[in-house]
């Protein structure tokens, strides 16, 4: 694991940790009294809703770990109780339904997972004409056996913002926007965009193109002051990403927080941290020293451990 490699290579040993439904290996920990854990869970037993259970276990044994805390997790793992909190906080957001109706005013709506993150469940057919969205709700929640919400979909383009954590303060690192090929009819990131190398869509993707700050400053800036709210907003910690679509007049909608962005040499956040300078150790070891900071821990000699 990439992870695990890189906390390796910064002088420390780690213990990888599979996780089931019962936490059990979690309060093993309560006697080894690791110096960190690094939490890289997003789903226990395929579920997303299940992830804050490991942050919460953590915090009632008393155990510093990375990333976002217990809260974080809870506020930003339902897709539609993401939307209310940010619509209530006045961050632009697409409007949405969740049957599918009541979005006619919208050319176009996506049909998306209710739960998770990672293009859970899209494809090339979830972008449908919004008299179709209530059927297409339908179909795909009983055949992915997933709940699902509608939408609407923002025509225009797509953008990604992590942010990190710095001992100054949170730090956006360069913007990415998805660049679509040929194969991207809609222009939307798929799950198979991100997880399936061999797929068509997978290789018509340029997966971010930098350089938004500098060519388009103003829209550069709307995304950064609207990530940071985000941040502030979700109460996230140690790192985390925001994905934006803009409209065609350059009107910018927030479509997903993410509260545990992949981790490794290749993803999107990697890469933005690479292009501000940072390698992926030094990405590690930023995460790993904020949460250290965050958590005051005092024993410093012991090795810190991975779940998975």
């Amino acid at each position: 694991m990439a992870v695990a490699e890189a906390i390796e290579g910064l002088g420390f040993s780690t213990d990888i940790i599979e996780l089931a439904l019962d936490l059990g290996p979690i309060d093993t920990l309560a006697l080894r009294r690791p110096l960190i854990v690094f939490n890289l869970v997003d789903a226990i037993n395929c579920d997303d809703r299940l992830a804050p259970l490991v942050p919460a276990r953590l915090d009632a044994l008393g155990i510093g770990y990375t990333g976002c805390g217990t809260s974080a997790f809870l506020e930003s793992v339902s897709k539609v109780g993401t939307k209310q909190k940010l619509a209530r906080a006045g961050l632009p957001t697409p409007e949405w339904s969740m049957d599918g109706t009541g979005l006619g005013r919208t050319a176009r709506v996506i049909v998306k997972a209710l739960w998770g993150h990672g293009s859970l469940g899209l494809d090339e057919t979830s972008v449908v004409h919004s008299a179709d969205a209530p059927s297409a709700f339908t179909a795909r929640t009983l055949r992915l056996n997933i709940e699902h919400f509608a939408e609407a979909f923002i025509e225009g383009r797509e953008f990604n913002l992590p942010l990190l954590q710095r001992t100054s303060g949170v730090e956006v690192l360069p913007i990415g926007e998805y660049l679509f090929g040929d194969a991207h009819t809609p222009e939307i990131v798929s799950y198979d965009a991100k997880w399936a190398p061999d797929s068509a869509v997978y290789m018509g993707i340029e997966k971010v193109r930098f350089g938004l700050e500098k060519n388009e400053p103003e829209l550069a800036t709307t995304l950064k002051r609207l990530a940071v709210d985000s941040w502030k907003l979700f109460g996230f910690t140690g790192y985390a990403s925001v994905d934006f679509r803009v409209d065609l007049a350059g009107a910018p909608f927030i479509i997903d927080v993410n509260p545990n962005p992949f981790l490794r040499p290749d993803s999107e956040f990697a890469t933005a941290a690479a292009e501000s300078g940072l390698s992926f150790y030094d990405l590690i070891g930023s995460i790993i020293e904020s949460s250290l900071e965050a958590s005051k821990a005092t024993l410093r000699n012991q090795s810190p451990v991975v779940p998975w």
